[in-house]
């Protein structure tokens, strides 16, 4: 199966309509640059922000702005300057309950659920319930049929490619999917899903 086909029109809008029955906000647009914009259109500035680590995030730029243009509150920026040894605790609330945290998730159902997997567990309890805002960029590639479809698609593809990126990046064998969230229907207004028509990161 070809876990990087951009989802059609019709499909596209099926999983709009049922994330929004999910209490999800969504908005739909073309492109990462798209993307980039809308994002930094809803977010405020001087906003404190957290970026999970996030392939999406990083390829249309918006990481780089959110962390280094000094125009937002980084939360990531300020972990930089810890010392993870002696403040690891604060590290920790820190980014478990921001009042923005953007970064991207695995799959989407067609019928409006979201599968977030993660070696670490960090963006995990931000994602769901620490952060004020949650904004996630996905492309809509990671559109899939079902919950085991969505798994199927973390472990055949999303792994391997995030086993490469940490080999390349931080010198590790490989990555492990050691948790996994599962989202359903949420308090509307929390989270916002900005879908764009591209495929966009893995």
């Amino acid at each position: 199966m070809n876990w990087n086909t951009i989802a059609d029109d019709k499909t596209l809008t099926e999983a709009a309509d049922a994330l929004k029955k999910n209490g999800f906000e969504v908005i739909i647009v073309e492109n990462g640059e798209a993307a980039k914009a809308k994002v930094l259109e809803i977010i405020p500035k001087g906003a404190e922000v957290f970026t999970a680590t996030s392939t999406t995030a990083n390829v249309i730029g918006l990481t780089k702005i959110l962390d280094e243009s000094g125009a937002y509150n980084s939360i990531r920026s300020k972990m930089l300057e810890m010392d993870r040894s002696k403040d690891r605790n604060e590290m920790v609330r820190l980014g478990a309950a921001p009042d923005w945290i953007v970064g991207s998730v695995h799959a989407i159902t067609k019928d409006g659920m979201v599968i977030i997997a993660s070696a670490s567990g960090s963006q995990l309890p931000g994602y769901a319930y620490g952060a004020s805002h949650v904004l996630w960029i996905v492309g809509a590639q990671k559109i899939v049929k079902s919950l085991d479809e969505g798994l199927k698609r973390i472990y055949e593809y999303t792994l391997p490619l995030e086993s490469e990126r940490v080999r390349k990046v931080y010198g590790m064998p490989r990555s492990t999917v050691s948790k996994l969230l599962i989202m359903g229907p949420q308090t509307p207004g929390r989270i916002t899903v900005v879908l764009v028509k591209e495929a966009l990161g893995f």
